[in-house]
Parts: structure tokens; C-alpha cells; sequence
């Protein structure tokens, strides 16, 4: 249950989360993850949850700090709506481990994303966001395609 309406310590939680996002580390691995994850099959997602993968740390990095966040926003720490106006990014990591995700969940790890997915079945600013996600990663994928 969300808050109803936002509140100072709303708005300061939504700016610790932003100052946390513009650490060094983090910036880069959030770089690494935005920029060069694209599993195209469930064994490029399997393969970057392996320690030796080189993006590994990232991908840790980011999602565990994603699913903290999202975590915020499902237990009504914070309101939603306006929490997700500026915290949807995360949900591009989502979008891109969906198609895969409920394997992985049978065979690795049953609660993987489960903030993430949370809020994109529970506020409407999530759902837009994930379908904004899904729209972009399907045009890239056209453009990326061979003519």
C-alpha cells in the first residue's frame, strides 16, 4: 500500500536514491548494464549471472540496487506514483531480463526481480515505464537487424 500523497521525506528518499546513483562504482556499472546488456537468448542472460562473466559486478550491482529501491516503493515507504516519476531506469534492466525471467526463477533464483515486477503490475507510472522499455528495446532490435 503506497502512501497517498508525497511528503518531504518522500522527496528526500527520492534524492538519496539519486545522489547513491551518481557514486563512481555505481555510475559505471550502471553505464555497463544500460549500454552493453542485451540477451538475445536465455543463455546470455544465464551467462551474465555467472561470476567469471565480465559484467558480472554490474549486473549485481545494478539489480541489487534496483530491487532495494523498488523495495522502498512496494512496502508504502514512499508514494509510488511520485517516486517512480524519476526511479523508472531500473525497470530497463527489468525489461530486458523479462522475457527470461521466469526460467531463471525455476531453475536459480524464485524472488529475482520481484520489487521490479512489483511495481510494474501495481502503479501506473511502472507500467507505463516498462512498455516505454519494451517499445525502445524492440526498435533498437530493428535497427540493429542486418539489411
Amino acid at each position: 500500500m503506497s502512501k497517498e500523497k508525497p511528503d518531504y521525506q518522500d522527496a528526500e528518499l527520492v534524492l538519496k536514491v539519486y545522489e547513491m546513483r551518481r557514486e563512481a562504482v555505481m555510475r559505471e556499472s550502471r553505464n555497463a548494464i544500460n549500454g552493453k546488456f542485451f540477451p538475445k537468448s536465455y543463455d546470455d542472460f544465464l551467462a551474465i549471472a555467472k561470476p567469471d562473466h565480465p559484467l558480472n559486478a554490474a549486473f549485481r550491482q545494478t539489480g541489487t540496487y534496483w530491487e532495494m529501491v523498488y523495495g522502498i516503493v512496494k512496502h508504502g515507504i514512499v508514494n509510488a506514483e511520485y517516486f517512480l516519476e524519476t526511479n523508472g531506469e531500473g525497470l530497463l534492466l527489468y525489461t530486458k531480463v523479462l522475457p527470461f525471467l521466469e526460467q531463471f526463477r525455476k531453475e536459480f533464483s524464485p524472488t529475482s526481480f520481484q520489487n521490479a515486477e512489483w511495481v510494474t503490475k501495481n502503479t501506473e507510472t511502472g507500467k507505463r515505464v516498462l512498455q516505454m522499455f519494451q517499445a525502445r528495446l524492440k526498435m533498437m532490435e530493428e535497427m540493429m537487424k542486418p539489411k
